[in-house]
């Protein structure tokens, strides 16, 4: 991200953005070299207009106090003007944009048709924008727009590595999200693809939230990442509009229909799901119903954090949320120093007086764990979700 160097003010260097803003960037974050150059700036002796190669400046952070819960969320009209950039019939590759997107389709989309698909993708990426988690929409590192490929059939689907059981896939190896026309609601009708009513956009705004948090996958636990889905999942959707303020109702609805699916009103050890690991969640979602229990566990324990914990306000998880962007911030600083070399199988290289960031996914993922438990043990914990749940009329189960 391109700045220029504006100054000192105590433990932070200025920046100044492309857009006029000025942000402050830790010294503590800033590599060797670029402290080097902020020992000469403080003499006198930086050049103007120039800032330290290598750093990443993120975006400023609203404060937790000043963070709300939106009640309604509606996309900009003008996000969702659709451009084609390429339209190929021998390559059966056809690619679209709109404001934060680009769509590579194997068939050729009418604008009207394009610009319905891309209001959800959109609209989704405004209500994780919104939600008070903190969670900054950007495009990964090296991506101008977040990438979306569409599939003619299922098949061609699977074949392009889609899961055999799945209607959508965030794909965070490859930045990519994978999804068939029938999952969007799009049929032939003549020579011609329409979106038929049946259309629904559980699993797209499902798996658009993963997108959403790219940067935020390797520091979450993986109930945060799926519950995190889940709940925007159960936001009811129409025409580029999310009602968040229907969480409760929309929820309790779940319960409602978890019930006559078999599942128990349960999240089960609290202590257990919390701290799952990657492979603890592979094990224990190994059939239909395993996963279905942990996903229903991990939205339980979500929404609990978000509207049933403390305060009510979610201020315990904000903070968590805020330790994980610290996290998926400084890796992308980490990243950007051109002292760090990454090689095209993932791996990299660095000097060995850096300190890359904890990536270890059996431990990065519960760095924060403190911030939510907040002195509480797990059985108190358990105790207070039970609680929570009885005060809204619903028996959750935790122990």
């Amino acid at each position: 991200m391109p700045a220029e160097f504006e100054g000192i003010e105590g433990d932070n260097v200025l920046l100044k953005l492309g857009d006029g803003r000025v942000a402050p960037f830790p010294l503590g974050k800033l590599s060797d070299a670029d402290r080097a150059f902020v020992e000469k700036a403080k003499n006198g002796a930086a050049p103007s207009g120039s800032a330290p190669s290598g750093t990443y400046t993120p975006p400023p952070r609203v404060p937790i106090e000043k963070r709300e819960w939106p009640d309604v969320v509606a996309v900009d009209s003008r996000a969702v003007e659709i451009t084609a950039v390429e339209e190929s019939e021998e390559k059966r590759n056809y690619v679209y944009e709109s404001e934060a997107f680009q769509f590579t389709s194997q068939a050729k989309l009418a604008g009207s048709v394009m610009k319905e698909v891309a209001r959800t993708f959109e609209a989704t990426r405004a209500l994780i924008s919104q939600l008070p988690w903190g969670v900054v929409c950007e495009p990964p590192e090296g991506l101008e727009r977040y990438k979306a490929a569409l599939y003619e059939t299922r098949d061609d689907y699977f074949r392009a590595g889609g899961p055999t059981n799945s209607g959508g896939v965030y794909m965070s190896g490859e930045k990519i999200f994978k999804i068939p026309f029938p999952s969007l609601g799009l049929e032939m009708r003549g020579k011609t693809y329409f979106m038929n009513d049946n259309y629904s956009n559980d699993t797209l705004v499902h798996e658009l939230t993963h997108q959403m948090m790219h940067d935020y996958l390797p520091f979450l636990p993986k109930w945060v990442i799926e519950g995190s889905a889940e709940y925007a999942e159960l936001m009811p959707y129409n025409a580029g509009t999310f009602r968040a303020s229907s969480h409760k109702t929309e929820l309790k609805r779940h319960i409602d229909s978890r019930g006559r699916y078999g599942l128990d009103p349960s999240v089960g050890s609290a202590e257990a799901h919390l701290t799952m690991t990657r492979q603890g969640w592979e094990d224990a979602s190994g059939d239909s119903k395993g996963q279905m229990t942990v996903y229903f566990r991990s939205l339980l324990m979500v929404y609990y954090f978000c509207h049933l914990d403390g305060d009510g306000k979610g201020t315990r998880f904000l903070k968590f949320m805020d330790g994980v962007r610290d996290e998926a911030e400084a890796r992308v600083a980490f990243f950007a120093d051109p002292r760090v070399k990454s090689f095209d199988d993932g791996r990299y290289s660095y000097p060995r007086d850096m300190t890359p960031p904890d990536m270890d996914p059996d431990t990065a993922p519960f760095k924060y764990m403190d911030r939510l438990l907040d002195g509480r043990s797990y059985e108190q914990l358990a105790l207070e979700v039970t609680e929570a749940y009885k005060s809204i009329g619903e028996k959750i189960e935790a122990r």
